[in-house]
């Protein structure tokens, strides 16, 4: 390919594929995009542009990529934006175009690119394609994360799918207890009120995606089940009220954790200073 200068995002009307429109309109590029009310289709894009990339969610992924991979060429680039990455680079795979997977470690909300990570599958392509795209990132303050589709989804399992389960779990837990968060704002340390932050958060988005997330990622039943009975563990030494053994579980996970913990000690009491400074002036 020399020098493609037009692509395609196939779902770009919505807010993920609007700020990638953005961040290559900015870097010179002509951007098509097609959505349900465009007058440009999935196809005219998959006929016309040097890079085609999808932008949908992930339950329709693989039927789009489906739908568009016999019309595109070998001097084609084909991504996706998906939170999965298996099932849709085999689906990419079918096509003759090369073939790059990524997904952007953020939400909708986010307006750049600076500070965040975009994981980078390089299924089937030349260097210089995939250094196309990664210097685009990168030149707006990404930070690029190397992987292949297995990895990333057994990744995801963890990165995804435990977080945010937990996070559930809470929501959950609260309202069985009849606690409405509310109540517990005077009680709060900043630390509690960073967790209740994120759990409040991810409620706050598309209940689809987290549905997808969790029931497409052949992955996670195996992690949930690991937390499950890592879970019935240390509850079990709770309800004994065995305090060596719960000490000894604890150290074992700080030595586990290793130089972690202090980063992360750091990290969090420059968040809880930045809280609190932004608390005093309100």
């Amino acid at each position: 390919m020399n020098d493609p200068k037009k692509i395609g995002i196939i779902g770009g009307t919505g807010k993920m594929g609007a700020l990638f429109a953005h961040v290559f309109a900015d870097a010179g590029f002509e951007v098509l995009i097609s959505g349900r009310n465009t007058s440009v289709t999935a196809e005219e894009i998959a006929h016309t542009a040097d890079i085609v990339m999808v932008s949908v969610p992930i339950h329709r992924t693989v039927e789009v990529i489906a739908s568009i991979a016999p019309i595109l060429r070998n001097d084609q680039i084909l991504c996706d934006l998906t939170s999965l990455k298996v099932r849709p680079v085999e689906a990419m795979l079918t096509s003759a175009a090369e073939v790059i997977g990524l997904h952007p470690m953020f939400g909708p909300s986010v307006d750049s690119l600076f500070g965040q990570t975009i994981i980078v599958v390089p299924a089937r392509c030349r260097e210089v394609s995939c250094d196309l795209l990664t210097q685009i990132f990168i030149s707006r303050g990404a930070s690029i994360t190397y992987s292949t589709p297995d990895e990333h989804d057994r990744m995801m399992a963890i990165i995804q799918g435990l977080t945010h389960f937990r996070s559930l779990v809470m929501a959950e837990t609260l309202k069985r207890l009849g606690i409405e968060p509310d109540r517990t704002v005077s009680w709060m340390s900043p630390v509690y009120q960073i967790e209740m932050n994120i759990t409040g958060r991810l409620l706050a988005q598309d209940a689809s995606l987290y549905g997808d997330i969790f029931t497409l990622n052949p992955y996670i039943p195996d992690v949930l089940q690991t937390c499950f009975v890592a879970s019935q563990e240390i509850m079990d030494l709770i309800s004994s009220q065995d305090k060596e053994g719960f000490c000894s579980l604890f150290h074992q996970n700080a030595a586990w954790f290793g130089t972690f913990c202090k980063d992360a000690m750091q990290n969090s009491d420059i968040l809880i200073q930045a809280m609190v400074r932004d608390g005093e002036k309100k």
